[in-house]
């Protein structure tokens, strides 16, 4: 039995990856040399793709990376001498709250509870804080800080570095790179695809506060951001990447252009509407996030009367997975993801199904 993933990452891959990969396979791309101009071309062309559909400047690099999880290090590497200060409220933005402890910088931490969202006007950064990390979409949570507070956290703090986690909701997030130092994102989650990819999108400032560092501190003998920075000039990369996961995520970003990021925007927020509509009028089921503005497009967490497994091993056997609650509340929520992957009719078949349980 095929199976439609509504999980929060890996998830369902998209409707052209089998195709993207067998023309990767038939053209032997996985053997060509990551010095040839075949592989720059292929670079190149990926940069392009997603620079266009997230609208990305010229004053920032389009990088490759192993995880977005190993942005999160080479951010605090290169962004921060001394102290970082992050928005809390799930596992993931503790996470990064966490390297900045294992790197032996000083980390100040604003947190909420899971389910709660933040603004710019309740957030303090602390005077000496470099960088701000704020995470669009806390995957474990389903809780979205609104871009527009995002850029108003910015241009409330100016001088400081603003860094974006848009793991599990790029590309709907649509962030103003002219405020936005970094932002990075992994594949495996909208862009539907297997894991293996992070992509790191960093301004020339942070770049420059790298170099600074450098001269104090270590920033790591691993893609490092200057020597990132200057393979990527070239359309290369210190070590041999992820040829395969860069060639589909060209692909695939090629084809979100094709469709639109703005048709994909407003189908990303048709399917998210009926999913709390339905969440929020079905009895066994209710919103964890309170607070509308804050509930995020791309994964619904919902509160379940009913175990949660037993409510995913059931809709299992009806060709559909979705994800359980994180954490503590893995028995008691369910998360559904809600990636351009999974068309608005699969919904309707997921929602159907879950209603009749």
């Amino acid at each position: 039995m095929s199976l439609t993933f509504f999980t929060p990452g890996p998830a369902q891959l998209y409707p052209t990856f089998e195709k993207h990969l067998q023309t990767f396979v038939s053209g032997q791309l996985g053997s060509i040399s990551h010095r040839s101009q075949q592989y720059r071309d292929l670079h190149k062309f990926t940069v392009d793709q997603v620079r266009t559909l997230l609208n990305v400047p010229d004053s920032h690099a389009i990088l490759f990376l192993g995880s977005a999880s190993e942005a999160w290090e080479r951010i605090l590497f290169s962004c921060v001498e001394l102290e970082s200060f992050h928005l809390v409220n799930g596992s993931f933005s503790k996470k990064f709250h966490d390297y900045s402890q294992a790197l032996c910088k000083y980390a100040h931490i604003q947190e909420k509870p899971m389910g709660e969202g933040f603004s710019a006007s309740e957030v303090v950064v602390p005077e000496y804080a470099e960088l701000i990390c704020a995470t669009h979409n806390e995957t474990s949570s389903g809780v979205q800080m609104p871009v527009s507070e995002i850029h108003k956290l910015k241009q409330k703090y100016p001088d400081k570095f603003i860094a974006v986690d848009i793991v599990s909701s790029a590309p709907y997030p649509e962030l103003d790179f002219s405020l936005i130092d970094t932002a990075f994102f992994s594949v495996q989650k909208a862009f539907g695809l297997p894991a293996g990819l992070g992509v790191w999108i960093v301004n020339e400032k942070c770049l420059k506060k790298a170099e600074y560092i450098r001269n104090q501190y270590s920033i790591g003998g691993h893609n490092d951001l200057p020597t990132l920075w200057k393979n990527a000039q070239n359309n290369e990369t210190p070590a041999t990447p992820n040829v395969m996961g860069i060639y589909l995520l060209g692909k695939v970003a090629e084809d979100f252009n094709k469709i639109g990021v703005k048709t994909i925007r407003k189908e990303t927020e048709q399917k998210a509407d009926l999913i709390y509509k339905f969440i929020e009028n079905t009895s066994g089921f209710a919103p964890f996030v309170n607070e509308k503005k804050y509930r995020s497009q791309t994964v619904v967490v919902a509160n379940t009367e009913a175990p949660s497994a037993d409510i995913i091993k059931a809709v299992k056997e009806k060709g559909m997975v979705i994800g359980s609650g994180y954490g503590k509340f893995k028995a008691s929520q369910l998360r559904i993801a809600n990636f351009p992957a999974t068309s608005l009719e699969q919904v309707q078949a997921l929602l159907h199904e879950l209603k009749a349980l």
